[in-house]
């Protein structure tokens, strides 16, 4: 970082960031511009100046702007799964999407940049393949836990339905408020994975009565 870019963020000259931490800053400098302008407003120099740098410096991190648009969103999603409890990796329903609102409250701005440029590929769909290749991230961290909870495994629809619950009620808390209601709707959809479970539990136990059962007829005594 050049000492201009030090002396317009008010740090004592010579004291740089790390090269990792002068990346992370630029992404979230670059979340919080289109979280109050949308994507069009995303150039160099607004984060530059979000972030308190040169602008030179976001085009020796990024060399473009669709990378700068393709690492933040990356970026983006990486938090959300990090801080969602998405994928709690215990396989218990009542730790799945654990403090969701939380999550929402703290960042709001990180899942409102997500949905920023959800709707932006509808109309550039250039950058449809880096959504889908970085939503596939949440659909398969959300399947590998439904796999841990359910015995009987989860396809992927029954992924894309859960997924878009949680994902529905995120984007309504940004809108209304109102963590609450996303607190008490996840608890309802844990219901429901309970009651999953326990069909999957019964079923299980009856196949294997059943199957018990004819094996024994086969092999009792014969007259």
């Amino acid at each position: 970082m050049t000492d201009s870019a030090d002396a317009s963020t008010g740090r004592r000259p010579g004291k740089r960031l790390q090269y990792g931490e002068g990346r992370e800053a630029l992404l979230n400098a670059a979340v919080r511009v289109v979280d109050r302008g949308g994507l069009r407003k995303l150039t160099y120099r607004a984060v530059a100046e979000e972030a308190g740098v040169t602008h030179g410096l976001v085009v020796h991190h990024f060399g473009s702007r669709d990378a700068l648009i393709e690492e933040a969103l990356a970026h983006a999603i990486r938090t959300s799964l990090s801080t969602s409890a998405l994928e709690p990796g215990t396989g218990k329903v009542t730790d799945f999407s654990a403090g969701l609102s939380d999550m929402v409250t703290a960042d709001p701005g990180i899942q409102a940049f997500q949905y920023e440029l959800l709707l932006e590929s509808r109309r550039r769909p250039e950058l449809l393949p880096q959504i889908r290749a970085l939503y596939d991230e949440y659909f398969d961290a959300t399947e590998r836990e439904l796999e841990r909870m359910l015995s009987g495994g989860a396809n992927r629809a029954l992924t894309r339905l859960v997924f878009a619950a949680l994902d529905g009620l995120v984007l309504h808390q940004l809108v209304f408020g109102e963590p609450a209601t996303t607190d008490a709707a996840v608890e309802e959809l844990r219901s429901l994975l309970r009651s999953r479970a326990a069909d999957e539990a019964v079923s299980g136990r009856d196949g294997g009565k059943r199957t018990g059962s004819a094996s024994g007829d086969g092999a009792g005594p014969r007259g």
